[in-house]
C-alpha cells in the first residue's frame, strides 16, 4: 500500500502521531489557558503574533546549524525544546514575565521543529505517493486527537495546570524517539537558485498563515467562550471534532496522487470557506459552535493533502528543501503574525470575535490561485508540474 510502503515515512508519521497527541492535548489549550489565566483576548492574539514574529527573526539560524549537523538532530532538538514551553505555560498568570518567557521559548522551539520537520518530510517522502502519505499522517493525527483533549481536559480540571502541561512535555520527549531510527539528511553549504525556487512556497504559506491565526487561534477562544469557558466542555468538543476527522478518511490524498489535484484544491477550499463562515456565525451558540468545530476536522483532512502535496513536492525538487522551508515558513510567520495583530486590533476596537474569524476568508482566493497554478490546467498522476514549467517546454 502506498500509505505504508516507505518505512522511513512510517517512522516520521509515528513521530507525528505522538507529537499530535501533545498538540491536541496540552497544545489545544494553549490560547484558552492564557485567556483563563487573566490574559485578555487581544493580548492572547498579540502574544501569538509575538511568537510568530520571533520565529521569523531567528529562523535563519536554523540553516547555520543544519549545514553542520544535518536535519535529524535539529528535528529532535526542536521537539524537545518545544516541550519546555508547556511547564512555562502553567506558570502564566496574566500579562507579565512568565508570559514573556513563554513567548521566547515557544519561538525557539517552534522555529527549529517546524522548519526542519517540513524539510525532513519533504526530502524523505515520495513525490508520487505524497498525497497518500500526508493523508495517512493526518488520519493518525485525527485518531490521537480524540484522546489528547479528553486527557488534557481531565488533567486540567482534576490535577491542575502543572500536572497537565508537564504531561504534555513528557509526550513530546517520547515523540523524539522514532526519529532516532530515521536517516540523517545533510544540507549543502551552498544551493544556487534556492531563493527563487522558494517563492511559490512563500506565497502559499503566507496565505495559509493569514488564514490560520483567526481560523485556529481566535476560533479556539471563541469556542471556549461559547462553551462557558469550561475546560471539560472544550475538551469534549475537540475530541468530537477529531472523531469526525478520523472517520472522514484519506480519500483526497489518493485523488491528488491519481492526478486530480486541481479538483482536490477546489473541494478543500470550498469546505474551508464554508467552515470559516459557519464558525463566525456560531459564536455564542454552543451547539452550533460544536458543529462548526467538527467541520474544521473534516476540512483538515481535505485541505492538508492539497496544500501539503504542493509544498512538499516543490521543496523536494528545489535546490535545497531546508532553504525552501526556511523561506516558506518565514512567509507563514509573517502572514499569521499580521492577521493575529489585525484580529487583536478588531477586538480592541470592540468588534465581536466572529468578525475577526472572517479575516480568514481573505486568504481563500489567494490559496485557490496558487494551488491551481501548482497543479496545472491538466493534472497527471504522480508529482504535478508547475504551469510555468509547462509553458516553458
Amino acid at each position: 500500500m502506498a500509505y505504508f510502503r516507505n518505512n522511513t515515512v512510517n517512522l516520521l508519521n509515528l513521530h507525528y502521531g505522538i507529537h499530535s497527541l501533545a498538540l491536541s492535548g496540552g497544545g489545544a489549550f494553549f490560547a484558552v489557558f492564557l485567556l483563563k489565566s487573566g490574559v485578555p483576548a487581544p493580548a492572547v492574539l498579540a502574544s501569538l503574533a509575538a511568537i510568530l514574529l520571533g520565529r521569523f527573526a531567528i529562523r535563519p539560524s536554523v540553516l547555520v546549524l543544519a549545514r553542520r549537523f544535518g536535519l535529524r538532530p535539529l528535528v529532535i532538538a526542536g521537539t524537545l525544546v518545544g516541550g519546555v514551553q508547556y511547564p512555562l505555560l502553567a506558570q502564566v498568570d496574566g500579562v507579565g514575565p512568565a508570559l514573556f518567557a513563554l513567548c521566547a521559548v515557544s519561538s525557539v522551539g517552534d522555529t527549529f521543529y517546524w522548519t526542519t520537520y517540513h524539510a525532513y518530510f519533504a526530502a524523505l517522502g515520495d513525490a508520487e505517493h505524497r498525497g497518500h502519505q500526508i493523508g495517512a499522517r493526518e488520519a493518525i493525527a485525527a485518531i490521537v486527537g480524540i484522546i489528547g483533549p479528553l486527557a488534557a481536559g481531565w488533567a486540567l480540571t482534576t490535577l491542575g495546570p502543572r500536572a497537565a502541561f508537564d504531561a504534555t512535555a513528557v509526550v513530546l520527549v517520547l515523540a523524539a524517539l522514532p526519529i532516532m531510527w530515521t536517516p540523517n539528511v545533510k544540507v549543502a553549504w551552498t544551493a544556487p537558485g534556492a531563493l527563487k525556487a522558494s517563492i511559490p512556497g512563500v506565497l502559499m504559506f503566507a496565505a495559509d498563515g493569514w488564514c490560520a491565526a483567526p481560523y485556529y487561534f481566535l476560533w479556539q477562544i471563541a469556542l471556549f467562550v461559547s462553551l462557558g469557558e469550561s475546560f471539560s466542555a472544550f475538551a469534549g468538543a475537540m475530541a468530537f471534532a477529531a472523531g469526525v476527522g478520523a472517520l472522514s478518511g484519506m480519500a483526497l490524498g489518493r485523488l491528488i496522487d491519481l492526478g486530480h489535484g486541481t479538483r482536490a484544491a477546489w473541494i478543500a477550499l470550498a469546505a474551508l470557506a464554508a467552515t470559516i463562515a459557519l464558525r463566525a456565525a456560531s459564536y455564542g451558540n454552543a451547539p452550533l459552535a460544536v458543529a462548526a468545530n467538527a467541520c474544521g476536522a473534516l476540512v483538515a483532512c481535505l485541505y492538508s493533502p492539497a496544500l501539503g502535496t504542493a509544498m512538499y513536492n516543490q521543496a523536494k525538487r528545489s535546490p535545497c528543501p531546508l532553504r525552501f522551508h526556511i523561506a516558506a515558513e518565514g512567509g507563514w510567520d509573517l502572514g499569521g503574525g499580521a492577521s493575529a495583530l489585525v484580529a487583536a486590533g478588531l477586538l480592541t476596537w470592540g468588534l465581536p470575535l466572529g468578525a475577526g474569524i472572517l479575516l480568514s476568508l481573505l486568504s481563500v482566493p489567494a490559496l485557490l490561485v496558487l494551488l491551481r497554478r501548482y497543479y496545472g490546467a491538466s493534472d497527471t498522476p504522480g508529482e504535478p508540474v508547475l504551469t510555468s514549467e509547462l509553458a516553458g517546454r
